[in-house]
């Protein structure tokens, strides 16, 4: 099972220092900054998809790239700009696909085929994924091939058809430009019956990779569901990407179905969007320590700005929680002691009670258990919620994690 992580921009400066929070003023982000396959010993993924729509952007806003950036990109291709051949991330893959959420809202997607095409080609992809048009809707129980299909939301089925004929358009172009890129077609539905019907009809066209895209809201017994229900029309040969899930516990049941490869995010994300899995640990994961920066802090500030907090006090306490932390990794401070200044803090910046999961983190240290190079480089620092620098690092981490879950037959997957 293959593990390709999408690219969002997400590196780090080597150059920052987590005692003064200083940066290089040298530093050129793309140029200097390190991704989690150059920061880690071993890359944490086996690839990583990059959208049309990070690069480019969308009709609906702006991508995740900057104009110098997006540029750069395709000047010198995905495998220079990401460095994917440096060192020991030389066997890495690039997938491309349209990033089709960055246009759900469009009423088809804003790309035509020959950019598409442009895009993979001049980006060096190994894999290209046709462009689709997400379906806003699911019902478990719903059958399009039976009597009373005018039940079915009308713009479900026009969404399907959109993809269905683009992934035909697509695969046309793509034979007789000759592309050397591997292409795969990208299915949505909004039933398990509507699944099979897309995957069938691109099976025909003569796709053998398949991407089951739209899933990402759905539970897992929904997304078995689909894989369950395409059974019947699944050619042996053909392979199957899911986009953007991540259910590492069911990983092995969704090998059995067909599923070779998948995309995520989460990982990275959980380390500063999850209000309690923060840090990825084997048998449990564990939640970062809040020390926000007073001058980044949003709430922090309207209460300064309205006079509820004393801005002196809150860089006084943030700074007796740095130190506090830090005496706790020397090993000359107490565990106690550190709950009693992290809510002291805490009264100001969270509404919301900590410290029995504080206490557990501390306790536990798992930062000195890990191998990781940003464990062993970070110490401590890995485990607080303060700041880009630390929480991408942190996400790093978690990938790392994540990769050594997915790989081992006997994890507990308890993230």
């Amino acid at each position: 099972m293959k593990f390709f992580f999408p690219d969002s921009s997400d590196f780090v400066d080597p150059s920052f220092d987590f005692l003064t929070e200083e940066r290089s003023r040298s530093r050129v982000r793309q140029r200097d900054d390190k991704y989690a396959h150059e920061l880690l010993d071993k890359p944490p993924y086996d690839g990583v998809l990059v959208s049309k729509a990070a690069v480019d952007g969308s009709v609906s806003g702006s991508g995740k790239y900057t104009v110098a950036q997006k540029l750069r990109f395709y000047r010198e291709g995905v495998r220079k700009f990401m460095r994917l051949d440096d060192s020991s991330s030389q066997h890495l893959l690039a997938m491309g696909d349209c990033g089709a959420f960055a246009y759900v809202n469009e009423p088809e997607p804003p790309y035509r085929t020959e950019e598409v095409l442009d895009f993979y080609e001049s980006g060096q992809f190994d894999f290209g994924v046709s462009p689709d048009h997400v379906i806003l809707g699911f019902d478990l129980n719903a059958e399009n091939s039976l009597p009373g299909i005018d039940a079915i939301n009308p713009d479900w089925i026009y969404r399907q058809q959109i993809t269905i004929e683009r992934a035909a358009e697509f695969l046309a172009c793509h034979n007789s430009r000759r592309c050397k890129f591997e292409p795969i077609g990208a299915i949505q539905g909004w039933s398990p019956t509507s699944y099979a019907k897309s995957l069938n009809a691109l099976q025909k066209m003569g796709y053998r990779y398949i991407a089951v895209g739209g899933v990402v809201p759905l539970k897992t017994k929904e997304i078995l569901a689909v894989l369950q229900g395409m059974q019947n029309v699944l050619l042996k040969e053909t392979k199957l990407h899911l986009l953007g899930v991540t259910r590492p516990e069911f990983l092995e049941e969704f090998k059995k179905l067909g599923v070779v490869s998948f995309d995520s995010t989460a990982p990275l994300q959980r380390a500063f969007k999850d209000s309690r899995v923060n840090y990825f640990a084997d048998p449990e994961p564990f939640t970062a320590i809040r020390v926000p920066q007073v001058e980044g802090n949003p709430r922090l500030q309207r209460n300064i700005k309205a006079g509820k907090i004393d801005q002196g006090k809150a860089f006084d306490l943030e700074g007796k929680c740095l130190s506090a932390l830090r005496r706790f990794d020397a090993g000359s401070e107490s565990v106690e002691s550190v709950i009693a200044v992290l809510l002291d803090y805490a009264e100001l910046h969270d509404p919301v009670d900590r410290s029995s999961a504080y206490r557990k983190t501390l306790e536990a240290r798992p930062w000195k258990n890990c191998e990781c190079a940003v464990c062993r480089n970070l110490g401590i620092d890995v485990v607080l919620f303060r700041g880009a620098e630390r929480n991408r690092r942190r996400g790093f981490h978690n990938l790392h994690a994540f990769r050594r879950c997915i790989t081992s037959p006997h994890s507990p997957h308890s993230f």
